[in-house]
C-alpha cells in the first residue's frame, strides 16, 4: 500500500500546522522541523517545544505518528542527542541532509554534507547504534550540492549506515525549489538501493502524485509545500487510490474553512496576537495557488496586523472559531 508522509518544512510546518493538516487522517506519519545539533546535548524541554506531540505518545491530536528530525554534522553529538531524544519515545528519528538554506549550509548542516558520503554514513551509523531498535531511524537527502554526481554514493552511504528508509527530494541544493524536480533521478537511486525509497519534490496536484510515482517507480510519496497549498491533496489522493472520485473544490473549501478556524484557534493559543496574523497569511499565501476563496480571504486580511482585527474578517468569510482569544 502506498504511504503518504507530511514533510518537515522549516519555518512553515510547526506543530500547529501539523495538527491541522494531519486532521484529515490521510498521512501515515509526519516529520517535525529540524532540531539543530551543535556542541551540546539539547534538553528535553527543547524537543518538547519543537514537538509537543511527544507529550501525547508522539502523535498529533488526530493520531498521526510524528517523527522528530535532527540536523548536524558531528556523528558523536548527533548520536548523543539522538540517544537523549529517544528517552522521550518519538515515533521515529529522521536525519536532515536536505536543507538548502544558506545559513544552515554555512554551518555544515543539511545539504552541505552531500559532498561527504563517508560522513553521512558515519552519522547514520552512530545514531542507529544508540537508538533502540523499535524507534525507526530514517534520512532525507537531496541529489547533491551543485550537481548529481554523488547522489548514488550518498544514498548508498545512508543505506549502509543503517537508515530504515530514505526520502529523496529530487533537486540539488543549488536547485533550491525551482521547478522542475528531477524525478528521473529517483528511479536511478531506487535501482541501486535496497531500502524503501520515498519520492519527494514538486507534487502540487493529484496528477503530480501519479506522475512522480510513474517516473520514479516509488510507491511512497512525501508531500511538502503542495500539501500546504492544498490541504485536501492527501485526502484526494487517498480517495483516488481507493477508486472513489474526489469531491470538487467547492466542497473542499467547506472543509478548509473548518481547518482555518482550527489553525487560528491553535495559533492564538501558542503565539502573541501580533504574530498570529503573519502565520495565517503565510499559509493563505500558499493556498491561493489552489483556491480562489483563499485569494479573496488573503486580500481582506493582508493589511491587518493584529489578531483582534483578523477575527471579524474571518467570520465574514464564514470561518467561525469556537473559542476566542480571551477564552484561550
Amino acid at each position: 500500500m502506498s504511504r503518504l508522509i507530511l514533510a518537515p518544512m522549516e519555518g512553515l510546518a510547526d506543530d500547529v500546522l501539523r495538527d491541522v493538516l494531519t486532521s484529515t487522517l490521510a498521512y501515515d506519519w509526519c516529520v517535525t522541523e529540524f532540531v539543530r545539533v551543535t556542541g551540546t546535548v539539547m534538553p528535553h524541554s527543547l524537543y518538547l517545544r519543537m514537538s509537543p506531540e511527544l507529550k501525547q505518545g508522539s502523535k498529533t491530536a488526530a493520531g498521526t505518528p510524528t517523527r522528530v528530525q535532527l540536523l548536524g554534522s558531528d556523528p558523536d553529538m548527533m548520536a548523543r542527542n539522538a540517544a537523549h531524544l529517544a528517552r522521550l519515545k518519538p515515533a521515529g528519528i529522521d536525519l536532515n541532509f536536505g536543507c538548502p538554506a544558506p545559513l544552515v549550509n554555512r554551518h555544515r548542516g543539511g545539504a552541505a554534507l552531500l559532498g561527504e558520503p563517508a560522513l553521512l554514513h558515519a552519522i547514520v551509523r552512530a545514531v542507529r547504534a544508540v537508538v533502540p531498535a523499535e524507534i525507526p531511524v530514517t534520512a532525507k537527502m537531496r541529489l547533491g550540492i551543485d550537481d548529481t554526481s554523488r547522489a548514488l554514493d550518498c544514498a548508498l552511504a545512508l543505506e549502509a549506515g543503517g537508515a530504515e528508509s530514505l526520502v529523496v527530494h529530487a533537486r540539488t541544493k543549488a536547485d533550491g525549489y525551482k521547478p522542475p524536480a528531477r524525478w528521473e533521478w529517483l528511479a536511478r537511486i531506487r535501482e541501486e538501493v535496497g531500502l524503501p525509497l520515498i519520492a519527494n519534490g514538486e507534487v502540487w496536484t493529484l496528477q503530480d502524485y501519479f506522475d512522480i510515482r510513474a517516473v520514479s517507480g516509488c510507491d511512497d510519496v512525501m508531500l511538502g509545500r503542495g500539501a500546504v497549498a492544498d490541504p485536501m491533496l492527501a485526502s484526494r489522493i487517498r480517495l483516488r487510490l481507493a477508486g472513489t472520485t474526489p469531491q470538487d473544490a467547492m466542497q473542499d473549501w467547506e472543509t478548509l474553512r473548518g481547518l482555518i478556524a482550527r489553525f487560528w484557534l491553535l495559533a492564538n493559543r501558542k503565539l502573541a496576537p501580533q504574530h498570529t496574523p503573519g502565520r495565517l497569511k503565510q499559509w493563505l499565501g500558499l493556498m491561493r495557488r489552489a483556491y480562489p476563496q483563499a485569494e479573496a480571504l488573503y486580500a481582506d486580511l493582508r493589511p491587518l496586523r493584529h489578531a483582534d482585527a483578523m477575527s471579524p474578517v474571518l467570520r465574514s468569510h464564514g470561518i467561525v472559531v469556537s473559542e476566542d482569544r480571551a477564552a484561550a
